[in-house]
């Protein structure tokens, strides 16, 4: 798969993961589900981050 492609059209699959029946996973597959859907939070928020600091760089470049 071309990187590319994962960028062109983000598939948001929050919709999907929220109706999947959660009584038919074992504890450790709960498990492995909270440690990604954490370690995703964790990725989302450092690139929230990273845009923030980006733009108050970029608004400290245009301020005169």
């Amino acid at each position: 798969m071309d990187p590319e492609d994962l960028n062109e059209n983000p598939d948001l699959t929050l919709g999907y993961l929220a109706k999947q029946d959660l009584y038919s996973l074992s504890v450790n597959d709960l498990d492995d589900r909270i440690a990604s859907l954490k370690a995703e939070i964790e990725r989302c928020e450092a690139a929230k981050s990273d845009r923030g600091s980006s733009k108050s760089e970029a608004e400290k470049l245009f301020k005169f």
